[in-house]
C-alpha cells in the first residue's frame, strides 16, 4: 500500500482545460473585453442563488465551526449522508465509511492516491470530467478511456470497456449523470457495468454529483445499489444541486465488500487525517440540505429555468447547419458535434479559440474531456435565455463561413 505517488506525466493530462484558450480569455478580460462564459459549471455568476435556509444554517453555526472536526467530518453531517444514500439503496455500514471533503474533487484525488501504484490502470469514460484522468495520472496510474457512444445517447460502450480490461486494471469510473454530455444511464447499462466489475474484481468509483438534477421524469439509479457485494465508492455533494459551488461541500460513501480493501481504507484514512478535515462551516448545512432531497426542484420541471434553458439550447443548436447534439437529460451541459467535413475540422481547441477571438464567447473544446475526435465542444447552458439566444446567433453567424 502506497499513499503517495509522483508522476511526471501530469503535463500530458488536460485538466481544468487550461491552455491557449484560457490564456486568450484572460488576456481579453484584462484588456477590458466583455466575454460570455459558457465554459464552467458554476451557477453563482448566472444568478442562481443558494436556498435561504442554507445561508441561514451556515450563518447560525459559524461559532460552532471555529475548530477542526473529525477528519471524516462531523457526525450529524455523515448521519444525514448515510440516510440519504440508503434511500437510494447505497448502504454504508457505518458513518466511519463516509468522508466529507472540500468538494468532490479533493476526494477523487485522495481516493486515487490511496489506491494506485505505478502502472496500475483505471477505466475512465471518454468524454470524462477531466479531474478523473488527472488524478489517476498524478497518482502514478494510467487512465484507460472507454468510449461513451454518441449514437446510443452517450451510454457507455460495454464491449469497448470489456476490451480494455487487463491484469493491471484496478477500477472503473462511472460518471452518472455525465459531465459533459448530460446523459443519465438506465439500470440495464449500469447492471452490465456491475457484471463486468464483478467478473474482473474491479472497484467501482461512482461520480453522482448531478443525481438530483435529472429532468424529464427520469429517476437516477446509484450503481452501488446494484453491487452490494462489490467495493464501491460513491461521490456526491451540494455544489450543483444547492448552487453552492464555492462552499466546497462534498462527500464520498464507501459501500459493499470492505473485507478485501482494508489496506486501501487505511490509506484513505491516513490521507484524510493528513489534511485535518474538510470545510467545517459547510458540513453544518449538509443535514438540512438533504432533508428536502425528495422534493421536486421546480427549476428542473417544465416552466423552470434550467428545463427551459435546456429546451432552448437544443432548439437553437438544431437550427445551425453542421451542428448536432444529443438532448441532455440532467445537469446543465450539452456536448454538440461539428460536421468535420463541412468545417474541415482538424483541431477543436483551435475552433474554440477562433470563436472566442471573433465573437467573445468562451466554450470548452471536446479534447479537454479526453474526446479524441476534433469535432465536439461543451456548452454550459446556465446563462439566461437572452444570453443563450445571443450566443447561438453568434455561433450560427460564425459557422456560416468557418473552415479550418
Amino acid at each position: 500500500m502506497r499513499t503517495f505517488a509522483k508522476s511526471t506525466k501530469l503535463n500530458n493530462v488536460c485538466y481544468d482545460i487550461r491552455g491557449p484558450v484560457m490564456d486568450e480569455a484572460n488576456r481579453m478580460i484584462a484588456q477590458g473585453e466583455s466575454i460570455i462564459k459558457l465554459n464552467i459549471g458554476n451557477p453563482a455568476p448566472f444568478d442562481f442563488n443558494a436556498p435561504d435556509y442554507i445561508i441561514d444554517e451556515m450563518s447560525a453555526h459559524l461559532r460552532d465551526a471555529q475548530g477542526y472536526s473529525d477528519s471524516h467530518g462531523i457526525a450529524r453531517a455523515r448521519e444525514a449522508i448515510k440516510a440519504y444514500h440508503a434511500t437510494k439503496g447505497v448502504v454504508a455500514q457505518s458513518i466511519d465509511n463516509i468522508y466529507t471533503g472540500n468538494g468532490v474533487s479533493e476526494l477523487i484525488t485522495m481516493s486515487m492516491q490511496a489506491l494506485l501504484d505505478n502502472g496500475d490502470e483505471v477505466l475512465v469514460p471518454a468524454p470524462d470530467y477531466p479531474l478523473w484522468t488527472a488524478s489517476v495520472t498524478l497518482s502514478g496510474g494510467n487512465a484507460v478511456h472507454y468510449i461513451c457512444d454518441e449514437a446510443s445517447d452517450w451510454y457507455p460502450d460495454i464491449e469497448d470497456m470489456r476490451s480494455k480490461i487487463t491484469d493491471k486494471t484496478k477500477a472503473v469510473v462511472v460518471i452518472n449523470p455525465n459531465n459533459p454530455t448530460g446523459a443519465v444511464y438506465p439500470m440495464e447499462i449500469l447492471q452490465q457495468i456491475v457484471d463486468l466489475a464483478r467478473e474482473h474484481e474491479l472497484i467501482i468509483f461512482a461520480d453522482e454529483i448531478y443525481d438530483r438534477l435529472c429532468m424529464d421524469g427520469i429517476k437516477h439509479t446509484s450503481i452501488a445499489s446494484l453491487a452490494q457485494d462489490l467495493f464501491c465508492i460513491t461521490f456526491n455533494g451540494l455544489s450543483k444541486s444547492h448552487k453552492i459551488a464555492g462552499f466546497r461541500s462534498g462527500w464520498m460513501v464507501i459501500s459493499g465488500d470492505l473485507n478485501r480493501a482494508k489496506g486501501y481504507m487505511e490509506g484513505i484514512n491516513m490521507l484524510s487525517s493528513m489534511r485535518l478535515c474538510s470545510n467545517v462551516q459547510s458540513q453544518y448545512v449538509i443535514e438540512y440540505a438533504l432533508r428536502d432531497f425528495d422534493k421536486p426542484d421546480e427549476m428542473l420541471l417544465p416552466g423552470g429555468r434550467i428545463y427551459e434553458q435546456r429546451e432552448l439550447i437544443c432548439k437553437l443548436i438544431d437550427g445551425i447547419d453542421g451542428l448536432t447534439a444529443v438532448r441532455p437529460r440532467a445537469a446543465f451541459y450539452i456536448f454538440p458535434r461539428l460536421d468535420k467535413e463541412k468545417f474541415g475540422m482538424k483541431d477543436d481547441e483551435q475552433f474554440v479559440l477562433d470563436f472566442l477571438k471573433e465573437k467573445k464567447i468562451l466554450l470548452t473544446h471536446g479534447g479537454g474531456f479526453h474526446w479524441e475526435q476534433p469535432d465536439h465542444f461543451r456548452i454550459v447552458y446556465l446563462p439566461n435565455c437572452d444570453q443563450l439566444t445571443y450566443a447561438m446567433e453568434q455561433m450560427k453567424d460564425f459557422l456560416n463561413t468557418y473552415h479550418q
